[in-house]
């Protein structure tokens, strides 16, 4: 998460007292504070050595694996939330991901850079690529694989059978409801698998 007040806004859509995954859940910060405030228990799932460690040192339960291989280690709906958070735009078979994610968990919740937001699309249509807070790297140094819109994941949602339960944008730590495929930095998602 880049900031505190989006941690904590997104931790407000997870019901007190969940069992919670979270994949790609770097140094653990946002499980913690679910455990801590809102009474969660669950662990994590990542990669990076450091963001391990880290987890480690805060008390955070963390597996250390690579989502791209899936998640066939997990049995359907065995988490109550399964969270995505800055992590879709880093994984090359995304849909997949999100199947998954829709799998083991009763509800998901994703949120990912919003490269429909309207400074993004200024500086595309002066010639160049965007580089902002929540995409602070250049084109080609970035560890973004894709990017996507608001309204991108609303159509993909959809394509895979996902019932948006509630929706947002985020910008400086507030949500946006109003416009968020224009006027917010993040898309935030909150979804469960449609029934059939």
């Amino acid at each position: 998460m880049s900031d505190r007040a989006d941690m904590e806004t997104i931790a407000s859509l997870v019901p007190f007292g969940s069992r919670v995954l979270d994949l790609g859940c770097g140094d653990g910060a946002l499980l913690a504070h679910l455990r801590d405030h809102r009474q969660c228990r669950g662990f994590g799932v990542e990669i990076d050595d450091a963001k391990v460690a880290a987890c480690i040192r805060r008390d955070v339960k963390v597996l250390q694996l690579n989502l791209e291989e899936g998640l066939a280690l997990f049995e359907d709906q065995s988490f109550d939330v399964v969270l995505q958070l800055d992590t879709l735009q880093h994984l090359r078979n995304t849909e997949k991901m999100l199947q998954e994610t829709a799998r083991v968990g009763r509800i998901g919740i994703v949120s990912f850079p919003n490269f429909a937001h309207w400074p993004n699309r200024i500086r595309v249509a002066s010639g160049r690529m965007p580089v902002t807070r929540v995409l602070p790297y250049q084109w080609y140094d970035t560890p973004n694989i894709r990017v996507g819109t608001y309204a991108d994941f609303e159509v993909l949602a959809r394509k895979n059978g996902l019932s948006v339960i509630e929706s947002f944008g985020i910008q400086h730590g507030k949500p946006v409801r109003t416009l968020p495929n224009l006027m917010a930095s993040v898309a935030v998602f909150k979804f469960e698998r449609l029934a059939g």
